[in-house]
């Protein structure tokens, strides 16, 4: 399976990166190793090395640099080997690695692995998780044994939360539930209009918690080609505006490790109007994390395995009107795909 290249995409939180120590993960089918140089500024390389296509990350770092566990070879932050520690030590031409652009921004850091120039001004803004005068957050991470875009329809298809997540995130009155989608340039906009529900079980707990309906709402941004953010939340019943409490943003974050695996980065920043003990707070957290977890990932993972290695659309799925932000990103990423591959060309 082709991904896009050209794009940023997450590799771990940024805290996840330690001074003296090397971070690895697959991103895209293929093997990265992080570091740090001795001031701090990240590197991230082809974790395999030149020679005998060792991982690097088994290895140490001596003075910015990779060192090789099996014959000593150092790799410096560009890729190239700038030392063979053997005979005459002359380096050849061909032992260098790959190096990767990374950028750290929102407490994650970003890798860029296509061709074309990394522009870190395309990096999908995620300000809510910086601003802490108006917002407290928490986070996560998932590893999901899924194709990425099953759960990006997952997260562009909330008619689910009805059944799947019903008393956490959804109520049964949510069904048949008013949804737009919106195209806002390169990006999709699924919004859901809730009015009179019951409040699903983590609102009841954020916003009054007696129960009576509410209005809910749900609108999810998708920023090709695999990063989501999500405003959710509930007000009172008729009410012309959202008040200072009683919902969330929501970020969600897809990193395709393989064809049939991906890294799910998730967070979520509270309004500081939201006032919590540190029990609830940590009740808010648990609950998220339990719908994550223990509802959305077995449920994507099962669907990868019934789907197989099997084209999607070879299946012949059946199409409903809730199905129109899964179906326009898949579209959208077929031509980003096709568009990369004739550039290339």
């Amino acid at each position: 399976m082709a991904f896009i290249k050209n794009a940023w995409y997450v590799a771990g939180w940024a805290d996840e990166v330690k001074a003296g120590e090397m971070f690895h993960r697959q991103l895209l089918g293929e093997r990265v190793v992080f570091y740090r140089k001795a001031d701090g500024t990240p590197v991230a390389l082809q974790d395999r090395c030149a020679h005998r296509f060792i991982p690097l990350h088994l290895g140490k770092i001596v003075d910015d640099r990779i060192e090789c566990l099996y014959h000593g070879l150092q790799f410096d932050c560009s890729g190239r080997c700038v030392k063979n520690p053997h005979g005459d030590g002359r380096v050849p031409e061909a032992a260098r690695v790959a190096a990767y652009p990374v950028h750290e921004r929102h407490g994650m850091m970003w890798i860029w692995m296509g061709d074309a120039p990394a522009d870190a001004s395309l990096i999908p803004d995620y300000g809510v998780l910086d601003d802490t005068a108006a917002f407290t957050s928490s986070r996560g991470y998932l590893h999901i044994q899924a194709n990425y875009e099953l759960m990006g329809e997952n997260l562009l298809d909330l008619s689910h939360i009805t059944y799947l997540h019903d008393g956490y995130l959804g109520s049964p009155e949510q069904a048949g539930a008013d949804q737009v989608v919106e195209e806002e340039g390169d990006h999709l906009l699924c919004n859901r209009w809730m009015p009179s529900v019951t409040p699903p079980g983590i609102f009841n707990m954020l916003y009054r918690q007696d129960g009576k309906p509410v209005d809910m709402w749900t609108r999810m941004l998708w920023m090709p080609p695999s990063c989501f953010l999500l405003d959710s939340g509930v007000h009172e019943a008729g009410a012309a505006q959202r008040e200072d409490h009683g919902w969330y943003y929501g970020v969600h974050i897809l990193t395709p490790e393989t064809e049939r695996t991906t890294h799910y980065h998730f967070a979520a920043a509270m309004p500081i109007g939201t006032r919590m003990s540190p029990e609830t707070d940590e009740k808010f957290r648990a609950l998220r994390r339990y719908a994550f977890e223990m509802q959305d990932k077995p449920i994507i993972d099962a669907q990868q395995e019934a789907i197989g290695d099997a084209d999607f659309w070879s299946l012949k799925p059946v199409l409903l009107s809730i199905d129109l932000g899964p179906v326009r990103m898949r579209r959208a990423i077929t031509r980003r795909l096709q568009a990369e591959a004739e550039q290339t060309a």
